[in-house]
């Protein structure tokens, strides 16, 4: 897979799409987040790392047969895993075998270490579907990236679960910047008003910054998309949610360079793996 990709050593950015709770669209955003990204110019490439719900490859109307386990478990190179799955955009399926990450041998993490190393240069963009909640696989892949995009959307448990997984992040890993990204409202207005009450508590109780990254409106077409297996970006490209998923885009892509103390995707993976 990677030698037909142009290795350019660029920084690559890490952002992990994460909620308090399921139902709230996480994977959809990701999904299209990417296509626009990629649109643009961009290398992205996605970890999967909902473990109980990896559906990464079907949304993007692909099926995968390996995963970061066959890494793991000495079967497979990096790059034999690694699957494309559209223009410019490149999968490694995470699913169970993220669960593996926090017992693995020294041995084994070195291994991965080394592997995934290899990936510097190529990708302009790492995105982390992670599973909603506040298991520890979530928070570790939280706590590793450049940016942490919070999904939330109007339902009193999401602005309460996305509350509850700020404060967990804060707390015991000194995560103090969040992007929230308000999904499935009915206009601007109820996207604000979510950010505002989710703000308020924060505010309240914690010491964050949180940074509004925009709203992606309640459309059928991003329902229609979904059940086709395809993206409102290339199903309804013109539809009120296709148009907001292109804002939010390009406020992503506007890279200020807040976050790169991080250090970006061999930061990402030492963190992950705790050899750093």
């Amino acid at each position: 897979m990677l030698e037909n990709l142009k290795r350019n050593k660029k920084y690559t950015k890490t952002i992990s799409i994460t909620s308090g709770k399921g139902g709230v669209g996480k994977t959809s955003v990701t999904c299209n987040l990417a296509r626009y990204l990629a649109l643009k110019g961009n290398k992205v490439l996605i970890l999967d790392g909902d473990l109980g719900m990896a559906n990464v490859d079907v949304m993007m109307g692909k099926r995968t047969e390996h995963s970061i386990l066959d890494v793991i478990d000495g079967e497979k190179f990096i790059e034999e895993i690694i699957q494309p799955i559209g223009d410019s955009i490149y999968l490694i399926p995470g699913g169970s075998g993220l669960h593996e990450l926090s017992h693995l041998t020294v041995y084994q993490k070195q291994n991965l270490l080394e592997q995934v190393s290899s990936l510097n240069g190529y990708f302009d963009y790492l995105l982390i579907d992670t599973a909603p909640g506040i298991d520890s696989n979530v928070l570790y892949l939280n706590a590793a990236v450049n940016e942490i995009l919070v999904v939330v959307n109007p339902e009193p448990a999401s602005i309460t679960d996305s509350y509850a997984l700020i404060k967990v992040l804060n707390k015991y890993h000194k995560e103090e910047r969040f992007s929230i990204l308000c999904n499935e409202v009915q206009s601007e207005r109820e996207g604000l008003m979510v950010f505002q009450r989710l703000s308020e508590v924060c505010e309240k109780f914690l010491c964050v910054s949180l940074d509004y990254k925009g709203h992606i409106p309640l459309d059928a077409a991003m329902s229609r998309a979904s059940r086709s297996q395809t993206l409102i970006l290339d199903k309804s490209p013109y539809a009120p949610a296709a148009k907001a998923i292109m804002a939010v885009g390009d406020k992503i892509g506007a890279d200020t360079g807040l976050g790169r103390a991080k250090g970006g995707l061999q930061f990402f993976w030492e963190q992950v793996l705790g050899v750093a």
